[in-house]
C-alpha cells in the first residue's frame, strides 16, 4: 500500500489576489484624499466669498484663481478675483494662513437723455425775455371787460396746446345739451396709444356722461374726454368737425383740432386765439363750475375713486377764479389758461411753453403780484388806460 503525500502549494497561486487587494487599498486611498481636499477647497471658497460678501454685499459671484505656488514654499498664496456686479471688484488672497480681501469700487458716469425740446424751444421763444421774467415762452394778460391788453408776450406764436384742447371739448358737449345721466362705457378705442398715458378709468367702466365731463374739465381725465367726443352725435370725425367749426365761429384763426384729448400735437393754437376760447367757456355755467372743482368721488363699478384738479390755484385762498385749464405734453411744455379776478378787475391768463413742473403756477403768481402792484382797478382810470387793446368775442 502506497503512502500518501500531503500536497504542496505553490505561494504563487495568490500572488494576482496580492496584486489586486494593493491596488484597490492605493486606489481608495488616492480617491479619499482627493474628496478631502476638494472638501477644504471648497470651504475655503465659501469663506472666502463670504468675506468678500460682506465688503461688498450679496452680489453675483464670478471667482478666478491663480496657480498655487509650489508646496513647501514659505508663501502659500492663492488669488482670486470676486465681481460684483459691474462696478464692485474684490481681490482674496491667502498669504501665510492670512486671508487678505481688497475691494476696489469703479467709478460710474451716468450719461442721462436730454429732455426732449418743446416746439416752443425749438423755435428759440425761450429767448424772449421780459420784465415780469415768467419761465413761460408764450403769455397775454387781457382786461375782459375793457380788452385791455396788460401783458403780452410772443402771443401770436402758433404751439401745441396740450390739455387745453379739453375747454374746447367740454364747452361743445356742455353746449349740445345730451343727456348727462347716460352711461357711457369706456372701450379700447379710448386708450391712448400716442404718449401711453395711464387712466383709472379701465376698460368696461361705465360712467354717467355728466360724470365724465367733470373728469374731463377737473383731472383732464384723457379717457374720459375722448370717450366724450367718441360718443357725440355723428361720432367721433364729426366732433373735430365741430371743434375746429367752433373756433373759426369764435374768431380762433390759428387754431387746429385734430382730436378731443389733447394727446396730439397736432392741436395747436395761439396765445390770443386762446383768450377767445376762455372767454367764451366763462360764459357757459356748466364749464366754468366743473373747471373750478377742486375735487370729485365717482363710483366705478365696486370702487370709489378720488379725483383732484390739476391746478392748485382752485383751491388757494389768494385766487377767484371762474375757469380754468391746464395742459402738459413734451411738444406743448407746462400751459395754462384762466379767467381770474385780480386786484378788482377780471382778466384772461394764457401761459405757453413754460419750463419746470411748477413754472406755469409761478408765472400765475407773478402776474398777480404785479396787477395788485401796478394794475389795481381802484387806480386805473379809464383816461390813463393803455390804447392796446384785444377784441374778445362774445
Amino acid at each position: 500500500m502506497s503512502e500518501t503525500r500531503p500536497r504542496r502549494v505553490s505561494s504563487q497561486r495568490f500572488l494576482p489576489a496580492v496584486r489586486f487587494v494593493a491596488v484597490a487599498l492605493c486606489a481608495t486611498a488616492f480617491l479619499l484624499s482627493g474628496a478631502q481636499a476638494a472638501k477644504k477647497e471648497k470651504t475655503a471658497a465659501a469663506a472666502n466669498t463670504s468675506v468678500a460678501n460682506k465688503a461688498a454685499g450679496p452680489v453675483p459671484v464670478e471667482v478666478k484663481r491663480s496657480a498655487k505656488a509650489p508646496r513647501g514654499s514659505k508663501t502659500d498664496r492663492s488669488d482670486k478675483v470676486v465681481r460684483g456686479g459691474r462696478n464692485v471688484v474684490a481681490s482674496i488672497r491667502q498669504k501665510n494662513g492670512r486671508t487678505v480681501v481688497a475691494v476696489q469700487r469703479r467709478s460710474v458716469v451716468r450719461v442721462e437723455t436730454p429732455a426732449r425740446q418743446s416746439f416752443g424751444q425749438l423755435a428759440g421763444l425761450h429767448g424772449t425775455g421780459d420784465v415780469l421774467e415768467l419761465k413761460s415762452s408764450v403769455a397775454l394778460v387781457i382786461d375782459q371787460d375793457t380788452h385791455e391788453v396788460l401783458f403780452s408776450k410772443n402771443d401770436h406764436a402758433v404751439l401745441p396746446i396740450a390739455s387745453l384742447t379739453k375747454l374746447m371739448t367740454g364747452l361743445l358737449i356742455s353746449e349740445a345739451h345730451l343727456p348727462n345721466d347716460e352711461l357711457i362705457t369706456i372701450t379700447q378705442d379710448d386708450v391712448d396709444t400716442e404718449k401711453g398715458s395711464r387712466s383709472r378709468l379701465t376698460v368696461g367702466s361705465a360712467l354717467p356722461r355728466g360724470e365724465l365731463l367733470h373728469l374731463a374739465l377737473m383731472s383732464s381725465e384723457n379717457r374720459a374726454a375722448h370717450a366724450l367726443g367718441r360718443t357725440y352725435p355723428g361720432g367721433l370725425a364729426t366732433f373735430v368737425s365741430v371743434m375746429n367749426a367752433k373756433a373759426k365761429m369764435l374768431g380762433m384763426k390759428d387754431t387746429r383740432y385734430v382730436e378731443p384729448t389733447g394727446l396730439s400735437s397736432r392741436n395747436q393754437s395761439s396765445a390770443q386765439d386762446l383768450a377767445l376760447l376762455v372767454n367764451a367757456a366763462y360764459s357757459d355755467a356748466t364749464v366754468r363750475s366743473l373747471s373750478t372743482s377742486p375735487e370729485y368721488q365717482v363710483e366705478v363699478g365696486n370702487r370709489v375713486l378720488q379725483f383732484n384738479t390739476t391746478n392748485r390755484l382752485v383751491k388757494s385762498p389768494d385766487w377767484e377764479i371762474g375757469v380754468q385749464k391746464t395742459g402738459y405734453i413734451s411738444e406743448a411744455g407746462q400751459c395754462l389758461v384762466m379767467q381770474a379776478k385780480v386786484a378788482g378787475r377780471k382778466l384772461i391768463m394764457v401761459f405757453l411753453d413754460s419750463a419746470g413742473k411748477f413754472s406755469r403756477i409761478a408765472d400765475a403768481e407773478r402776474v398777480r403780484r404785479w396787477v395788485e402792484a401796478t394794475h389795481a382797478s381802484t387806480v386805473a382810470p379809464a383816461a390813463s388806460r393803455s390804447t392796446a387793446t384785444y377784441q374778445v368775442a362774445g
